[in-house]
């Protein structure tokens, strides 16, 4: 299954057992949720994780000097690439996978994947605040979903605040992390984050769906549920 060298030949052995494991109905589904570029054949993300832990065992190196062609092989490269320990190394495919990333299912399984960025706290709180303020729609994301898994601490919250108004985009993917990203700032710091609502800049797509998202949760009360509809946008 796994190759001990990943020569050409081996590679392509292995995107052939990639493609006899696929299933047709995930295919199906996941080709009604998922926009790429990338063709879709259908494997399920813990079998590609399970994967990439193995790959990780071998020459990751020469298995990441590859192309990938499909979805799954993309996935698949970025699940190798956030398992890797040494920052320098981590650092240069990052920068590079993250130009592959067309859709949100790449974004976030890359993102809460990634093992490295908490040890390097300083570093990536940069990067990340950089990338979301990218004009690209999902550069831009990349940046948000790394501060919503990372960067949720209190000594970044104002920031974060500051960055989301910065921010002025009407892209979908952009706005939909940002109204998860305040979701999850309400929840780790209501009062804050109610306080942001009441006076953002954001636009009326996004704070209203911000508000949705809490909304929605069962971690929020009866109470906050009913408030927080009353800040709704027309």
């Amino acid at each position: 299954m796994i190759p001990k060298d990943w020569t050409e030949e081996s590679y392509r052995t292995f995107t052939n057992y990639l493609k006899s494991i696929s299933l047709e109905k995930t295919r199906e589904f996941n080709k009604k949720i998922i926009r790429t570029q990338y063709e879709i054949t259908g494997i399920k993300v813990p079998v590609l994780k399970d994967l990439a832990k193995k790959i990780g065992h071998t020459d990751y190196k020469q298995y990441l000097s590859h192309e990938p062609i499909t979805y799954e092989e993309v996935m698949l490269q970025g699940l190798v690439i956030a398992r890797i320990k040494e920052e320098e190394d981590f650092h240069s495919y990052f920068k590079e996978y993250i130009k592959r990333v067309d859709d949100w299912s790449l974004c976030d399984t890359f993102c809460n994947s990634i093992k490295i960025v908490r040890q390097y706290k300083k570093k990536y709180w940069k990067e990340a605040c950089h990338l979301a303020l990218s004009n690209q729609e999902f550069i831009s994301r990349i940046g948000f979903v790394l501060i919503l898994n990372h960067f949720l601490q209190k000594e970044h919250i104002m920031e974060i605040f500051s960055l989301l108004d910065e921010k002025q985009t009407e892209k979908y993917y952009v706005n939909m992390a940002q109204a998860w990203l305040i979701c999850e700032l309400y929840i780790h710091y209501p009062q804050e984050t109610l306080n942001y609502i009441k006076k953002n800049k954001l636009n009326v797509f996004t704070h209203n769906k911000a508000i949705s998202k809490i909304r929605d949760s069962y971690r929020i009360s009866k109470f906050e549920k009913e408030d927080l509809n009353t800040f709704k946008r027309l």
